[in-house]
């Protein structure tokens, strides 16, 4: 990780979610992050909505030109970027595997703009909607709002001890339902 703020939110998680996969949404406190709120957002894990924010920090805001509550965070990449954003957070959401990319956004005015994207995600509960959190950093001073968002690199961070396929995963979402085999 390059830009301090994800370093600083990563570690925070990351003592979150002690030996969890992921904490729980409940467990990240506002107060403990504050200065970087702003630079934070929450996405639902709803791909037919194309991921929608469900809330973002006002620096945030602010880079994308809008409020984005309830906007497709997939739209916002161009679309050579989109299916590789999408596979990424599909992979944070279900694989519970925290991602890091590098991004390149068009402006207005002037060269483009550098930001890395952090995305983390939470643990899974039953009968709860899935949801993953995040945090968008420009290196630089961005006069305005960014145009298109263009991945130019990413990595997955912490390869668990377990890799559980997405198939099994989505059935562990189900608990109390147990099966035993042979038994009359």
């Amino acid at each position: 990780m390059k830009h301090p703020s994800n370093r600083e939110f990563f570690a925070y998680w990351d003592g979150k979610r002690g030996d969890a996969r992921a904490p729980n949404r409940s467990d990240i406190e506002p107060g403990a992050v504050r200065e970087l709120l702003g630079d934070i957002f929450v996405l639902s894990y709803d791909a037919p909505a194309g991921y929608p924010f469900r809330v973002a920090g006002t620096r945030v805001c602010a880079l994308l030109g809008c409020d984005v509550k309830d906007k497709s965070f997939s739209a916002l990449f161009a679309a050579e970027s989109r299916t590789d954003i999408e596979e990424i957070i599909c992979v944070v959401a279900e694989e519970t595997q925290p991602a890091l990319a590098g991004i390149t956004a068009t402006l207005q005015h002037g060269p483009p703009a550098h930001l890395e994207l952090l995305l983390l995600p939470f643990n899974a509960r039953a009968h709860t909607p899935i949801s993953l959190t995040g945090l968008l950093a420009p290196f630089d001073g961005i006069p305005g709002a960014l145009g298109e968002l263009t991945l130019t690199s990413w990595r997955y961070l912490h390869v668990p001890q377990k890799i559980i396929p997405r198939a099994l995963r989505k059935l562990q979402i189900a608990r109390g339902f147990m099966v035993y085999e042979g038994l009359r």
